[in-house]
């Protein structure tokens, strides 16, 4: 095992190295610019190619290119960026084009700061294009190490489904630096839980099946195969129709081959929930150490409190918040967007409260005033003395 001292945008660019990428492109944005540069200089090492794009929707649309050839894609953004993806996405999940996306939030609305960490693409990420009738997943690390191994776990997930994988991160955990250890063997790969998927080649003539089993091979353009690839709805044969009947069975499939496959993708970290909590945080990305932390020094203060923090974010794992008690939700965002996925999921009588902050951590200390006012019954206050729930 090889270890590092090094930031979170290389270890998505070994993660993905690892994987297999043999492409990315992309445009330069804080704070993901040094995934671009690191893998410019990698993928040559590897056979691999990097493209640098006159904008975000051509890096992406350049990708989602590259893996209609069949081979291994990624390409790296922040939240302007990102929305900007809105097209060559909406061709990746309706083509079901495997790819991987990584976004490293930071403060918004639109430019805001660039280097200060912001979770405002949460709903974004579920539905980053136009039309609906899909599912995405997306997966969120809290740590440099994670941001690898998930990466990883962005690719085998992506040829699995055929479909785009969002790797939602943050400012904090892109440019921070942390041990990062990276797998030399096959048994540090294997004690390291990682999983992987090769490329295949759908042959046809079926290319858009009516079903939503995993593992069916992703259209590929060329090598005899007689694919089709179009935004408009395909028949499974995959030519362009206006067929209402053909929109029934595509969506069918675009949907429920996440939805009914939950557990493969089902990632989560509970702490403390044995004994039917108090109160319970709920936190993904940067915040969600914090929450930890805060748990823990909660406990030793002989408080009942526990913690939720999902790493899988879409789908969303509703059956995680069925216990009746109160709920705190922390958030890089004013808005408060994560908390209203867990008012919709909670049973009848529980209380859910938010606290948003942007642009930097909140402190245990924070935290820890929030449990004990929502405890004692009492409205719950930012320091500046605004009234942050009334979002």
């Amino acid at each position: 095992m090889k270890r590092y001292f090094d930031t979170g945008n290389r270890a998505i660019t070994e993660g993905a190295i690892l994987a297999g990428c043999k492409v990315f492109a992309g445009y330069p944005i804080t704070p993901a610019t040094e995934i671009a540069e690191n893998m410019s200089r990698r993928l040559p090492e590897v056979g691999g190619y990097y493209v640098q794009a006159e904008d975000e929707m051509t890096g992406m649309h350049i990708a989602v290119g590259a893996s209609l050839g069949g081979l291994k894609t990624m390409t790296a953004t922040s939240g302007p960026g990102y929305i900007l993806y809105a097209d060559p996405y909406g061709w990746a999940l309706g083509c079901e084009i495997p790819i991987v996306v990584v976004n490293a939030q930071r403060v918004g609305p639109v430019s805001g700061i660039t280097g200060a960490p912001g979770q405002g693409e949460f709903y974004i990420a579920r539905y980053p294009t136009h039309g609906g009738n899909a599912e995405t997943i997306v997966l969120a690390p809290n740590s440099v190490q994670e941001a690898f191994s998930l990466t990883v776990e962005a690719f085998y997930l992506s040829e699995r489904f055929r479909m785009p994988v969002t790797v939602l991160a943050d400012q904090l955990v892109t440019d921070g630096w942390e041990t990062l250890e990276l797998p030399e063997t096959r048994e540090e790969i294997e004690k390291m839980g990682l999983r992987f998927k090769e490329r295949e080649i759908c042959r046809g003539p079926v290319f858009y099946p009516f079903t939503d089993q995993l593992d069916v091979p992703p259209v590929v353009m060329g090598h005899n195969t007689g694919g089709t690839c179009s935004d408009w709805t395909p028949t499974d044969e995959g030519y362009d129709t206006e067929e209402v009947e053909w929109a029934h069975k595509h969506s069918y499939r675009l949907i429920n081959k996440v939805r009914n496959n939950k557990e493969v993708i089902r990632r989560y970290e509970e702490h403390f929930m044995d004994d039917d909590p108090d109160v319970v945080l709920v936190a993904y990305g940067s915040p969600s150490r914090v929450m930890i932390s805060c748990v823990k020094k909660a406990r030793e203060e002989g408080l009942k409190v526990g913690c939720i923090r999902p790493i899988s974010l879409w789908p969303f794992l509703d059956d995680l918040y069925h216990r009746k008690t109160n709920y705190l939700v922390v958030e890089l965002n004013y808005d408060g967007q994560l908390v209203r996925e867990v008012q919709r999921c909670v049973p009848t009588g529980s209380n859910v409260h938010f606290f948003g902050k942007c642009g930097e951590l909140p402190s245990v200390a924070e935290m820890l005033l929030q449990i004990k006012q929502i405890l004692n019954g009492e409205p719950l206050v930012r320091s500046d003395n605004w009234e942050w729930e009334a979002w």
